[in-house]
């Protein structure tokens, strides 16, 4: 920054500001200089400057109408205030109103060049703080949801047709999945996109806290309610609202939370009149709804309220094709290549290259066979884990298999699941298992059988009986 940074300079004493410009210039900076204070604020006026080197006592304008003339039009600029030993309360008061830093008189110059390098290196990182932040809001609205895999892109389709409707939502599946992300998806392709979005995890408050949390109170509803609090559910108004975890809601809250869904008004605790609002709400669980259902605990009126269309995010070990592609995805997200990188993951992209400092190019095909052959439990969220902790542990251009977890090198983990609302049978889970290790052993029927503990002839038996080919 050095070579295009811009100072100006500000002391009616002739002898120290020619010194100081001279000393500026040979750095490489562009210097604008003055022995007239109230030139200073014209300058401000038509010019902006990164840093603004002032001294604190002069005629006419002091440095503390520059420093408030630098404050209200460019908040970014560093400002430096100078002074003798006298006025040094005044310069630490300086501070305390937004000036950098202050410089003793008399001083030297090795102090001066110090002081405006760490100047110029914070009004740096402030712009390019604010350039994220740019981004940031310009592309929150478009989520990113990795995949490749052709149910994903069925269940996307559907998320995106019914996006511009008001209607409300279910999504099912397991933790990790991504039901959060598939709900901000909705809302930020919906015409609620401007408006707010909120997200409660139902299961993570008392029945106490969560009534607070979503209806609000008046003031003096009870004791320790010294103002008004509106609830979650009144500042969703005009967007939307995921009830995370809605399986985990007690019953007493869900009777409310329908009268809300049904008359579209919300009743403070403590109020005697309700509030309208105008909420789409988005109910996620990781549990099966019908059980809950079933056995009493959760309210088939609300669910028919909620589901009006329902959404199933498929665990990862039903899209394995989606395992290289988001491993690449994480993969860049963490080691700062920064082609292609998705700019919704510019934020993470700051946040951890700046931290690791890696420049990896790729993934070993070792490691990509090991990760399809894992049936991640974790689903999406254990993924990313994975290539956070093997990028940390990458000191390469490859991610190979020593930087995986110790557990994923040694084990194969398979997990029972339910596919589609399933319960796998046994015959099911039969199959898969023999066709798993004969791809392990190369398809050799003799290793197969001795692996499964049967003899050959069993085995084909079972071949035949499963339709597998010769």
């Amino acid at each position: 920054m050095s070579s295009t940074a811009r100072i100006l300079i500000v002391d009616d004493e002739k002898i120290t500001l020619k010194n100081l410009m001279h000393a500026m210039k040979k750095e490489g900076y562009e210097v604008v200089g003055t022995n007239n204070s109230a030139n200073a604020l014209k300058y401000i006026d038509e010019q902006e400057f990164d840093v603004v080197l002032t001294d604190i006592r002069m005629e006419k304008v002091d440095g503390m109408q520059i420093l408030k003339k630098c404050r209200e039009l460019y908040p970014d600029a560093a400002v430096v205030m100078m002074t003798g030993y006298a006025t040094i309360q005044a310069a630490t008061g300086a501070i305390r109103l937004g000036a950098h830093d202050y410089i003793a008189k008399p001083f030297k110059l090795d102090e001066v060049r110090k002081v405006i390098r760490e100047a110029l290196e914070r009004v740096r990182l402030k712009k390019e703080n604010a350039q994220l932040r740019e981004q940031i809001e310009q592309y929150e609205g478009k989520v990113k949801i990795i995949t490749q895999d052709t149910n994903m892109q069925r269940i996307l389709d559907t998320a995106r047709q019914i996006a511009p409707t008001d209607c409300n939502v279910l999504i099912t599946g397991e933790s990790g999945t991504g039901k959060e992300l598939f709900a901000r998806y909705i809302h930020f392709n919906s015409k609620r996109a401007d408006g707010p979005f909120f997200a409660v995890n139902c299961g993570a408050f008392t029945e106490e806290l969560l009534t607070n949390e979503l209806f609000g109170h008046e003031k003096g509803a009870f004791t320790g309610a010294n103002s008004m609090k509106s609830g979650l559910i009144e500042m969703a108004s005009g967007g939307t609202l995921l009830l995370d975890e809605i399986t985990e809601m007690p019953p007493s809250m869900q009777v409310k939370l329908l009268r809300v869904i049904q008359e579209k008004e919300v009743l403070r605790l403590g109020a005697t009149k309700p509030t309208s609002i105008d909420v789409r709400f988005v109910a996620a669980t990781n549990r099966d709804i019908h059980d809950e259902i079933k056995t009493g605990r959760f309210r088939q009126d609300l669910y028919f309220r909620l589901n009006v269309v329902s959404l199933r995010v498929p665990p990862l070990s039903e899209r394995k094709d989606d395992i290289p592609l988001l491993g690449y995805y994480f993969l860049k997200k963490y080691a700062a290549l920064k082609d292609d990188i998705p700019l919704l993951g510019y934020y993470f992209l700051k946040k951890y290259a700046a931290l690791m400092k890696k420049d990896i190019k790729d993934i070993s095909q070792e490691v990509i066979a090991i990760l399809m052959n894992y049936d991640f439990p974790g689903n999406v969220r254990e993924l990313e884990n994975i290539m956070e902790r093997g990028v940390a542990l990458t000191n390469n251009e490859n991610m190979e298999v020593a930087h995986l977890p110790e557990d994923l090198k040694e084990l194969s983990i398979r997990t029972f699941r339910k596919k589609e609302g399933k319960i796998p049978s046994l015959e099911e889970q039969e199959t898969a298992y023999i066709n798993w290790v004969l791809k392990e052993v190369g398809g050799n029927r003799t290793v197969a059988a001795q692996v499964l503990g049967i003899d050959r002839v069993s085995l084909w038996r079972k071949l035949k009986k499963y339709g597998f080919e010769e």
